[in-house]
């Protein structure tokens, strides 16, 4: 049984350092939030940590709650809002995300509380309790979240895995862009699940899917791929979007494939689990237990 503190809601302070300095996802969210926030607005902030949503939504004029259960991250984003002189702005909830509930209605939630493939954190387990304790209290019409939906995909790959000469199949993180040394891609992604917050969703995944190869070579690993949308944008038809780090995990037995080739795959994991059990269940019970096998033409 995983702790609360391994699952995400105390992650070290270095690491929450350290996401301030990703632009890709600090502009995202900025710009998500830029386009959906207006003043006057009420915002929740779930899983605050070093206040910067909050500070984003204070900055387009709206009420915001930061909402943290980590002691350190409250002082630290009690200190941080206070040296961006929007602490007028936002009252400070020192509470778990997944029991808090605002005492008015608000217009928009943000919650970034995201891994690869919804794991590790719990964005999905905080995101349903509060719409549970929302609507008990608020009645039916939820609040607009950022993100809105969160798509999981998964792509084959030939993945070099030779360290100064050290052969080591591993699990490796990876930048969200399409070329990666190392990485050969095989065939396109597949998408083997969507959640959209506003609306039902399973807390786990079971998809059972054929994937065809696109080129030859060695399939020795997968690609976990996250796309979260943060903004859907009707009026300008477009989409703000931040992908979380790939994931490529290596397989027991490597297949040699051709283009043409089909391979079936199926995927079974829960969400908000350790990141070890996805690893796990991918390379042993999600790929070694599903069938990874060449589908005759």
């Amino acid at each position: 049984m995983s702790s609360p503190e391994v699952l995400g809601q105390f992650i070290p302070l270095h690491y929450h350092y350290d996401m301030l300095r990703d632009n890709y996802r600090m502009t995202s969210f900025q710009q998500a939030i830029a386009e959906t926030v207006r003043p006057g607005m009420t915002v929740v902030d779930l899983g605050g940590g070093t206040g910067v949503l909050s500070y984003f939504s204070a900055m387009e004029g709206a009420k915001v709650y930061y909402v943290e259960r980590n002691p350190e991250l409250v002082e630290v984003a009690r200190r941080f809002l206070r040296m961006n002189k929007v602490e007028d702005r936002v009252t400070i909830v020192h509470e778990d995300a997944s029991t808090f509930v605002p005492p008015e209605p608000v217009d928009v939630v943000t919650c970034e509380m995201l891994h690869v493939g919804l794991v590790r954190e719990k964005q999905t387990a905080v995101i349903e309790a509060f719409k549970q304790n929302y609507m008990q209290k608020h009645g039916p019409k939820l609040p607009r979240f950022i993100p809105e939906a969160t798509i999981l995909a998964i792509q084959p790959v030939m993945q070099s895995y030779q360290f100064a000469g050290f052969h080591a199949p591993v699990p490796l993180f990876q930048p969200p862009t399409a070329e990666v040394a190392g990485t050969k891609e095989l065939g396109a992604a597949a998408v083997y699940q969507t959640v959209i917050y506003d609306e039902a969703y399973a807390h786990q995944v079971s998809w059972k899917g054929i994937v065809t190869m696109q080129h030859a070579g060695t399939l020795n690993a997968w690609r976990l791929v996250t796309k979260n949308v943060l903004s859907i944008l009707i009026e300008k038809q477009s989409e703000i979007c931040w992908h979380n780090q790939y994931l490529v995990v290596p397989l027991h037995e490597p297949l040699e494939v051709t283009a043409g080739d089909r391979v079936e795959l199926q995927i079974e994991y829960a969400y908000c689990t350790e990141l070890s059990d996805l690893w796990d269940g991918i390379s042993q019970r999600v790929l070694a237990q599903t069938m990874v096998r060449r589908i005759s033409a």
